[in-house]
């Protein structure tokens, strides 16, 4: 006689519901009641835009766990090869491993057919790096979000932006893109300039570009703790890079703070 199976209450086909109520997903936010668990580091806020020149993509520095600052000297947006970059939002461990990998599997390629890896293919090797992770993020814990732009190389085509979901979905941003936990206001001010600003972002210059960026950084402080702001009298600078189709550039701090009318830190 087969036995009868009662039917589980009180869920709403939710699944991660499901697996909390078996004990099997890890909880967030606080320490595991063994202790063996600590409030996991996260990284906050990235994003990129297209100006008149290439891309331009930009981090804050700050490193978070729970309600406290871990760090405020992280660099969240990294140079994967001579044509493209990754910024992170999320869990620095997991991100800055993916970076790794993506790092020397690119460079292998390279060396190994004589030829770089094409744009497709490299956005494709991200998403399958966070489909791998996917039951880490389905645990609550290893979570990221990162931004990509890249350009193809040889080309003289403007570079791309492109942004994922934690489960490997891929989707190119046509004309900005944000992540992490100060996004929605710069999402919300992008939105605004590339739709009614003047000049919109995508005709700025450089130097306008950057001040613009900086100042995103800042009202998203404002409205976000986790998000480290700009503040040249302390030496505080954020991650930027300049993508065009002929390779990277990389503002440093003496050049934001000329922009911001400090004349140095």
């Amino acid at each position: 006689m087969n036995k009868a199976v009662e039917p589980r209450t009180g869920l709403a086909g939710d699944f991660l519901e499901l697996l909390s109520k078996e004990g099997l997903l890890f909880p967030t936010g606080t320490v595991a009641r063994d202790g063996m668990m600590p409030v996991e580091t996260q990284a906050t806020t990235v994003f990129a835009f297209h100006f008149a020149e290439g891309v331009l993509m930009v981090g804050d520095r700050r490193a978070t766990a729970g309600n406290m600052i871990v760090s405020d000297s992280v660099d969240k947006v990294i140079e994967l090869d001579r044509t493209s970059l990754l910024a992170i939002a999320g869990v620095p461990a997991t991100a800055f491993e993916m970076a790794r990998v993506l790092q020397h599997s690119f460079e292998y390629y390279r060396r190994s057919q004589l030829q770089p890896l094409s744009l497709s293919a490299k956005v494709r090797a991200l998403a399958r790096l966070l489909r791998e992770n996917v039951p880490m993020a389905l645990q609550g814990v290893g979570i990221v979000s990162p931004l990509f732009a890249g350009a193809e190389s040889g080309s003289a085509g403007e570079p791309k932006i492109f942004f994922y979901d934690p489960l490997g979905a891929q989707f190119q941003a046509v004309d900005f893109a944000a992540a992490g936990s100060g996004s929605q206001t710069v999402r919300s001010v992008l939105g605004f300039q590339s739709s009614y600003g003047r000049p919109r972002p995508s005709m700025m210059g450089l130097d306008e570009a950057i001040l613009f960026a900086l100042r995103l950084l800042l009202t998203a402080s404002d409205f976000d703790s986790a998000t480290g702001g700009v503040d040249p009298a302390r030496a505080d600078f954020a991650t930027l890079k300049v993508l065009r189709s002929t390779g990277i550039e990389s503002i440093d701090g003496a050049r934001q703070a000329a922009l911001m009318g400090t004349g140095g830190a």
